[in-house]
């Protein structure tokens, strides 16, 4: 909505706009980027006209896209996925990605997999059988181990202490607080 609000208010026609991705009509010039830049960082966003780290921002939106925002589980190995969602090689993608961003595609998708099963068990919606599933995770098991890797905690482990936060957080009286 940001972005839609401050291309209209430049007079800046666009074909759509998604997230880390808007498709603005013809060129810009030099002055309606910088113009354009200026009021987006204002919403703590920014204009990005580098080539490379336009395809990494594809990269990171399309990950998070498959993993927070659709349950579909993708019938190839990531790197294919990726390969044919961005039309370029998985080699290139994977070396461009970790040259700019310090880590591999690999690991920020497993640690983005893993903060959904962490917003998961918060909701106390579903038990860990179902969060595995969910997540496409073969088993239970490898789903733990995954999330001890990352976290450093089993989930059971995390569930209890995010429980034990809340209880003492409940538990603060008026005097306690500053």
């Amino acid at each position: 909505m940001v972005v839609k609000s401050e291309l209209e208010k430049l007079g800046l026609q666009y074909v759509d706009v998604k997230i880390g991705e808007a498709n603005i009509i013809g060129e810009l010039s030099r002055e309606q980027i910088k113009q354009l830049d200026k009021a987006l960082r204002k919403s703590g966003l920014l204009v990005m006209d580098d080539k490379k780290s336009i395809l990494v921002e594809k990269i990171k939106n399309t990950i998070i896209e498959l993993v927070h925002y659709t349950d579909d589980q993708i019938k190839v190995n990531l790197s294919d996925y990726l390969s044919k969602r961005l039309n370029h090689n998985y080699t290139y993608l994977a070396n461009l990605f970790s040259e700019v961003k310090g880590i591999t595609i690999e690991k920020f998708y497993l640690t983005h997999k893993i903060e959904k099963v962490k917003e998961l068990i918060v909701y106390n919606e579903l038990n860990l059988t179902e969060i595995a599933y969910k997540m496409h995770y073969s088993s239970v098991a490898h789903l733990s181990n995954q999330f001890k890797k990352i976290t450093g905690l089993t989930p059971s482990r995390f569930k209890i202490m995010k429980n034990k936060r809340r209880d003492t957080l409940e538990d603060v009286n008026d005097v306690n607080i500053l």
